[in-house]
């Protein structure tokens, strides 16, 4: 049985509304699709992997979406409206539910899949619906181009508007909410736009309008949604939370103890983080007779650099931190720049903001007497890349002829193949490596690489003031007990990042 919209307004005016529908449905789908490959690859590590599975359980959706669309014969504009309305709500509430799972029940993984596969289904339905309905009034030719061509600017669109301004601006879990308000108030213009004589008509702009009151309710507490599945997530009460283009930032506080998680990973607690940064930047900077010019990749929370700094002779200090977000934090917050000293105000110290893999290859270099790499550990191909024989190529050319490079090299305990794995990596590329570890209250067993080209060294002059660090003590980091001593690895290439998965494989064993 045809349907027809309301007569009363000009047909262009509804055909336009329908191809805007068309520039919507990709907009909204990609976002949708956006949301679930960010959160997965936040809460469960390896971005290519999370992205390339979601992206292709979403676009098989999509084909078996495309295909059940031909057992649809009749009442083509209300089906429409009706899946509109199910997108709204099954995309909007996306965010909301994959968190809820993942704080409160195993099942985050089915949920997630599940998900994108209603949403790419349903987003597969209504592509070949919309152009059977404008197929009345349109040629096929112009209807496949125009209904195409909006499609892939829709794309487009979600593809910039998602990384610039929605998560900055919005957040995961609102940006979802807001999508689906977008794709409800699409159901109900066009519910609106059904002809009075409808039987459909009034069931179609009810459900629509109740979608809308929904999200719009969802949207309004979801701050606060969101700040108690957080608290629930970690043990601490959360005193700052933020999400980057890059990571989702989150301070935790109690009783003196300040805890930085990224992307729900711990990064240092400070009730013992000064043996941390003590151990990875004195074991280099110590062996140098006066250091001037120092390079830390990484650190954006400033740790290293206050230790850095330490030495009197530093002239100056080049911070490479990709998000601007983090260095902002502990360079701003005066509760944060307590903890590093206030060493990003230094006026020695030079921040950049940018991809320290980029920054190495693509700046003219200047010697630097020490580097020293504080990056989290290679839990995605994105962070792998700084693990690889070509990176530390690109250090070598920054190395003064007897400068030191330091690594956080994960634990030599519980990642034993990926630690040696990054000893063999630096070692390949000509280095000379003395690894090490430490024990870490919050983390455990924590290895580290000290590694050079020139003079191999020997002694080490300490700077005062220091709490963990000692001649004496520093002696005994070199040493390796039998369960944590040296075994055959392979080395990690750009072309293979071995190393990531060496990574998900152990720390996956022990349930992290």
């Amino acid at each position: 049985m045809a349907e027809s919209l309301r007569g009363a307004k000009p047909k262009a005016d509804l055909r336009r509304l329908l191809f805007f529908s068309a520039f919507m449905i990709a907009t909204s789908g990609l976002i949708y699709e956006l949301v679930a490959g960010a959160l997965a690859s936040y809460l469960l590590g390896d971005s290519v992997t999370q992205f390339s599975l979601i992206i292709g359980t979403y676009l098989s959706a999509m084909g078996l979406g495309s295909y059940l669309s031909r057992f649809i014969d009749r009442a083509l504009i209300s089906r429409f409206v009706e899946i509109e309305i199910a997108i709204a709500l099954v995309g909007g509430f996306e965010a909301p539910l994959l968190w809820t799972a993942f704080v409160y029940t195993p099942a985050f993984q089915p949920l997630l899949f599940a998900l994108v596969a209603i949403v790419g289904t349903l987003v597969g339905v209504e592509l070949p619906l919309l152009m059977r309905i404008l197929e009345r009034d349109t040629s096929l030719k112009e209807l496949v181009a125009r209904v195409l061509f909006l499609d892939y600017i829709g794309a487009l669109f979600a593809a910039v508007l998602f990384p610039l301004w929605l998560v900055p601006q919005l957040g995961l879990f609102r940006t979802s909410l807001f999508f689906g308000l977008a794709n409800a108030a699409i159901a109900l213009i066009l519910a609106l736009a059904i002809q009075a004589d409808h039987p459909a008509r009034t069931r179609l702009r009810v459900l629509s309008a109740s979608a809308i009151v929904v999200l719009l309710a969802a949207f309004a507490v979801a701050g606060e949604v969101e700040k108690r599945l957080e608290s629930d997530l970690f043990a601490d009460p959360v005193v700052l939370r933020e999400v980057t283009p890059y990571q989702r930032i989150v301070l935790t506080h109690r009783n003196g103890d300040t805890r930085l998680f990224l992307n729900g990973a711990l990064q240092f607690s400070s009730v013992d983080e000064y043996r941390y940064h003590e151990a990875l930047v004195h074991a280099g900077l110590g062996a140098i007779d006066a250091p001037k010019h120092v390079m830390v990749l990484g650190g954006g929370d400033g740790l290293a650099v206050r230790e850095v700094l330490k030495y009197p002779s530093v002239e100056s200090v080049l911070l490479i931190d990709l998000d601007p977000a983090m260095t902002r934090l502990f360079r701003d917050r005066p509760e944060l720049s307590a903890l590093n000293d206030r060493s990003l105000m230094d006026p020695r110290v030079e921040i950049h903001n940018v991809d320290a893999f980029a920054f190495l290859r693509e700046t003219s270099p200047t010697p630097q007497d020490a580097i020293i790499v504080d990056l989290p550990d290679p839990n995605s191909y994105g962070l792998g890349k700084l693990y690889t024989t070509h990176f530390y190529r690109l250090i070598a050319r920054w190395l003064a002829p007897d400068g030191v490079l330091t690594v956080q090299s994960t634990s030599p305990m519980f990642a034993k193949r990926s630690f040696w794995c990054i000893v063999e990596t630096i070692a390949h590329e000509g280095f000379w490596t003395q690894p090490y570890h430490i024990f870490l209250p919050s983390f455990g067993e924590w290895g580290f690489v000290l590694a050079g080209k020139g003079r191999v060294p020997n002694d080490w002059q300490l700077p005062e003031g220091l709490r963990f660090l000692d001649s004496n003590t520093l002696a005994t980091l070199f040493h390796f007990p039998p369960d944590m001593a040296r075994i055959e690895s392979p080395i990690n290439r750009l072309d293979n990042q071995l190393l990531v998965r060496l990574y998900e494989e152990e720390w996956g064993e022990l349930g992290h």
